[in-house]
């Protein structure tokens, strides 16, 4: 009886635990262990991400942002948003106030807080996604294939990532008949109720 108690208790344990959710560094954002450690040199990170076979994603994020808390806490510990993104995209961390420094295609030498600006980043989390292959000349912000401002649910945010893999940009199919298209699938398929 004692082990059988002890199978039930370790299967429930099983269903109901709780991932683990990332730490908080000493510049109050919240650190993936998956994310990319880069010397944020952004040609050689778009290079480094396509030889992995993968693409680039920079996410701006800030001390205290309950946005990107509820992105790390929410959305990037759900093993199907997880996993989809870790498979298919390097992700390099931003402080939208931080003084690391970062190279821009262009060669000039910023820090991040300036990159920030230089870039358009107004809100937190910022998601933006390279090309896969980096232009000759032009900016982050000019190359940038799309721009996710701030944490959406489950299925936004996980299908922008999608859209972006699969070249959406390239279509005639914006992002928003994307998704809407996708809700719709998931739905007749019974995995979604509403979003």
């Amino acid at each position: 009886m004692k082990h059988a108690l002890k199978i039930v208790l370790a299967c429930w344990l099983s269903i109901f635990a709780v991932p683990a959710l990332a730490e908080v560094g000493e510049d109050g954002l919240h650190k993936e262990d998956w994310f990319s450690l880069t010397f944020k040199d952004i040609r050689e990170d778009i290079d480094s991400a396509r030889e992995e076979g993968k693409r680039l994603a920079l996410v701006f994020e800030q001390r205290g942002c309950i946005y990107c808390k509820k992105m790390h806490e929410e959305l990037l510990t759900d093993p199907e948003v997880r996993d989809y993104i870790k498979a298919n995209y390097k992700i390099v961390q931003y402080n939208m106030f931080g003084d690391e420094e970062v190279t821009d295609l262009d060669g000039e030498v910023l820090t991040e807080k300036t990159a920030a600006r230089k870039w358009g980043v107004l809100f937190t989390p910022t998601i933006l996604f390279m090309p896969e292959t980096a232009p000759e000349d032009g900016t982050v912000v000019q190359a940038a294939v799309s721009t996710m401002p701030g944490a959406f649910g489950k299925w936004t945010f996980l299908n922008m990532f999608r859209w972006v893999h699969d070249k959406g940009y390239e279509t005639d199919e914006h992002f928003q008949k994307y998704h809407a298209r996708v809700i719709e699938e998931l739905r007749a398929s019974g995995r979604l109720d509403a979003e």
